[in-house]
């Protein structure tokens, strides 16, 4: 019975202890050096993380782009005004003075 105490030592769930180091090496080629491993996974997350951070200051910003449109478009003084501190524009009979 001694012999066949050794061999049920080694047998655990109907595999040998061969067969469970090919099932750990397996498993530890699959997430650790495939193209779905586990760093390239926090890679990913961290990758969405900032492009959500991204999105929502391009919203932020075309929000306020969009209020700043929409106060040139129906404010003729503020769209003049606009006009001459960004593309120093001026009137015909004015004149203009950049100061650096």
């Amino acid at each position: 019975m001694g012999e066949k105490e050794t061999k049920m030592r080694f047998r655990l769930l109907g595999m040998n202890h061969y067969q469970w180091i090919v099932i750990v090496v397996l498993l530890a080629m699959l997430f650790l050096f495939s193209d779905n491993s586990i760093f390239k996974r926090i890679e990913y997350d961290r990758q969405i993380r900032d492009l959500k951070s991204q999105i929502e200051f391009y919203r932020a910003q075309s929000d306020t782009n969009r209020l700043k449109l929409n106060e040139l478009q129906s404010n003729k003084y503020n769209l003049e005004k606009f006009a001459r501190e960004n593309y120093f524009m001026k009137k015909d009979n004015e004149e203009v003075f950049i100061i650096e």
